[in-house]
């Protein structure tokens, strides 16, 4: 577990205001992502913000020996599926209840924990590496907008694309260690 994090737990199940503000700055960014693949765009907020008031209502009962950001993701995969079912007149695609609820909990907790090692990952790469990267992946840039929101060649946006990529699969590599 991420060092950082588990102070911010450790101090989060004192009840301390700040570690909330903390939890919301190193987490906020990844619920938000989390939720962009299940809530509309225009309501991620709203969302983003009652995952963060329950993790506060609920800050008493995180176990710091846990993973705080599992912790947290669960609470957001909670609501996001009461964010979906509240939905009036919209349909949801039971694919993508399925896919968020998962057949089984091994399931989503292996999700997780693969979520963190790469995002892990990512925070080991150059900073430009890692930018087209998250653009890409997390914010659905293509390669051609990358470019122009950049302000530098396609090529170099696919040349960096390809390192980052490649030194990605070798950190994630080396941190599962040998099979």
């Amino acid at each position: 577990m991420d060092a950082s994090l588990a102070q911010i737990g450790e101090r989060l199940v004192h009840g301390e205001p700040d570690a909330l503000e903390d939890c919301y700055r190193s987490l906020g960014p990844f619920v938000v992502s989390y939720l962009g693949r299940y809530v509309p765009r225009d309501d991620i907020e709203d969302v983003v913000q009652r995952v963060f008031y329950d993790v506060w209502r609920a800050h008493d009962r995180y176990d710091p020996a846990l993973s705080l950001r599992g912790w947290v993701l669960g609470i957001a995969r909670k609501r996001a599926i009461d964010h979906l079912r509240t939905r009036k007149g919209a349909v949801v695609s039971l694919d993508a209840v399925r896919e968020i609820a998962g057949d089984d909990g091994r399931e989503i907790a292996e999700r997780l924990a693969w979520a963190g090692e790469v995002r892990d990952a990512l925070r080991q790469l150059p900073e430009p590496q890692r930018e087209v990267i998250e653009m890409a992946y997390f914010e659905g840039y293509s390669q051609s907008e990358m470019s122009v929101a950049l302000n530098v060649p396609l090529g170099t946006v696919k040349t960096r694309t390809a390192r980052g990529l490649q030194r990605l699969a070798a950190f994630l590599e080396s941190s599962r260690g040998p099979r």
